[in-house]
């Protein structure tokens, strides 16, 4: 499953992690992110691939299409 550039948004948010951190964390230019993010393009597959196992590794679950749109959702803490 690919990902939208809202999810992405969304997933940082709601993990507090800035576009520079989850750049890092996908080995992949912030630039990269911020065209994502504001729709201007879609990054390579290697790299779209990359920032969602980012986002999933920080805690994020993504949400398929359901009739009520994608989205994401926070992985429930083990303590």
């Amino acid at each position: 499953m690919t990902i939208l550039p809202a999810q992405c948004r969304a997933g940082r948010a709601l993990i507090e992690m800035d576009q520079a951190t989850l750049a890092n964390a996908a080995n992949v230019s912030r630039n990269t992110v911020v065209s994502f993010e504001k729709g201007q393009r879609t990054p390579n597959p290697n790299n779209l691939t990359a920032i969602r196992t980012a986002l999933e590794t920080a805690g994020v679950i993504f949400v398929d299409e359901n009739g009520e749109g994608a989205g994401v959702r926070l992985r429930k803490r083990v303590e």
